[in-house]
């Protein structure tokens, strides 16, 4: 997809349209466009750019330290000169984000895996190191004359964010430096062996002990994953089980713990741990849905198990069977989504109205009928939910009743384009919009 004209730039060819899906998928592809949308003094010019990006106007994008060209065409083919700047970072500020890197092993395996660690920005920030720009670090500058982020440059910004999604290396290449002289640089500092001795002599001074802790060796690689989750005892006795215990059940409940257990290992190993993520405590239906989600499904212990949890959840086996499907979409957040239905108002509905205009092209738009936080697409079995968060949520109708078809998005428009159905990828396009 991209060619190198030198170690210092990278040239990408032009992206397809965008019909139909966001632009940012990524937390840190987001932030890119937070500093876009929250900085650009006409969000006007904003909008115009996100459809003329949507539409497939921008062309190839060159990326090299501190600068972003494209040229954009205008709907009527006008060509344009786009530039976006960013600063690029000081070779002391390099010196510190690569000594951050290589101070957990997880960092560097992200970025190999074209992840852009959050616990990484985070400590760059810290230590006065900025990645991801902020508000007014895009510096736009475009031959149609504007003096600020015109359509031009912001279709600019929406492109790159999609390439940022892909690899978060063009944001470094960004910043100053490019990719195979950062790996270089990594590699040479975790090769390096550690100063002074591995532990403080015996006897010596809590206080010198204290001290010395930065000479410590780093720590041991993190162990592998096992193939499969582990599979727990079972219980070989003769003897009867205590009262009130139900074995199908105390079975079905550690093969969840044992599978969660390997979920939360593997992404801890993919991402590195976030100590201070806090999750709310579920209720006592939430948390029968989840162990249903997690049950079973081919076992002579499926159908009481099945039966038990929609009593403990207080639903009928069709309603917990429905929530499910919701829970392995979105967890939590998206089991609220189909089952509470509340009024949008306000500054919400403002934002859910803009985002529902902005997303399509005038005449992509489907015809959207509203009731509370769901637009439902008129004369086609697709529906999209708000989520109290502003994200949304696609639904389809299934045999009469309406079903999460996937998981949540910012954008309405890729929420949308993820319902299928037998006769159609996504929603055709008819109608004015909403009513």
């Amino acid at each position: 997809m991209n060619r190198y004209d030198s170690d210092q730039e990278r040239t990408f060819a032009a992206l397809p349209p965008a019909r139909g899906r966001g632009f940012a998928q990524t937390w840190w592809g987001r932030a890119w466009l937070t500093a876009l949308e929250d900085g650009a003094l006409d969000g006007e010019q904003v909008r115009t750019g996100r459809r003329l990006a949507r539409a497939g106007g921008v062309g190839a994008v060159s990326v090299r330290p501190g600068r972003l060209t494209a040229v954009v065409h205008d709907r009527d083919r006008t060509p344009h000169r786009a530039d976006v700047l960013v600063d690029v970072l000081t070779d002391a500020q390099w010196d510190r984000f690569l000594d951050l890197t290589v101070e957990r092993a997880g960092h560097v395996a992200a970025l190999l895996d074209r992840e852009m660690p959050p616990h990484l920005v985070e400590d760059a920030e810290t230590a006065g190191i900025d990645l991801l720009p902020g508000l007014g670090d895009l510096e736009a500058r475009c031959d149609c004359g504007a003096w600020d982020h015109c359509g031009h440059t912001a279709a600019l910004c929406y492109q790159v964010a999609r390439l940022l999604d892909q690899d978060p290396f063009v944001l470094l290449l960004l910043r100053g430096r490019a990719e195979q002289a950062l790996l270089d640089d990594l590699q040479a500092r975790s090769g390096a062996e550690p100063a002074g001795t591995a532990q403080p002599p015996e006897g010596v001074d809590a206080a010198e002990a204290y001290l010395t802790g930065h000479v410590l060796p780093a720590l041991p690689p993190a162990p592998e994953l096992p193939q499969a989750p582990g599979v727990p005892p079972s219980w070989d006795t003769d003897a009867p089980p205590p009262a009130g215990v139900d074995l199908a059940a105390l079975r079905a409940l550690a093969a969840r713990t044992a599978a969660e257990a390997h979920t939360l290992l593997a992404e801890a190993l993919r991402r590195g741990t976030d100590r201070g993520a806090r999750l709310e405590p579920l209720t006592v239906a939430q948390d029968a849905v989840r162990l249903a989600a997690g049950r079973p499904e081919d076992s002579d212990m499926a159908r009481p198990l099945a039966d038990r949890l929609a009593v403990g959840s207080g639903r009928s086996r069709e309603q917990l069977a429905l929530a499910v499907v919701a829970w392995r979409f979105g967890g939590a957040a998206a089991l609220a989504v189909l089952e509470e239905e509340w009024t949008v108002e306000g500054e919400a509905l403002a934002r859910a109205r803009a985002a529902l205009e902005s997303s399509w092209e005038e005449d992509e738009r489907p015809a959207l009928r509203a009731r509370g936080n769901r637009w439902t697409v008129v004369g086609a079995p697709g529906q999209l939910r708000l989520g109290r968060d502003g994200r949304w949520w696609p639904y389809r109708k299934e045999r009469g009743r309406w079903v999460p078809a996937g998981g949540a998005a910012q954008d309405p428009a890729t929420a949308l384009a993820s319902v299928r159905t037998d006769d159609e990828t996504a929603p055709a396009p008819g109608g004015s919009g909403l009513r």
